[in-house]
């Protein structure tokens, strides 16, 4: 691949990035779509600016539900 095609892919990857960290998910695309790219689905990630002006993308964690406890007591109050 000529050094202009990696150079147009890489950015047509970045802008596709940014809007799945806005939580758009891009046009004509599915999520097995960005799945078969290695690319995250909306919601996955987020955009961060750094105080130098750096701009890096993370993973966002989901919060973890609490299960419901697997004892339940059903003997009236006394």
């Amino acid at each position: 691949m000529c050094m202009a095609c990696e150079e147009a892919e890489l950015y047509y990857r970045w802008q596709m990035l940014e809007r799945i960290a806005k939580g758009e998910m891009p046009d004509g695309f599915t999520e097995d779509d960005l799945r078969a790219m290695q690319l995250p689905l909306p919601g996955e990630i987020a955009r961060f600016e750094e105080p130098d002006g750096t701009i890096s993308f993370r993973k966002v964690q989901k919060a973890v539900q609490p299960k419901p406890s697997a004892f339940v007591c059903d003997s009236p109050d006394e």
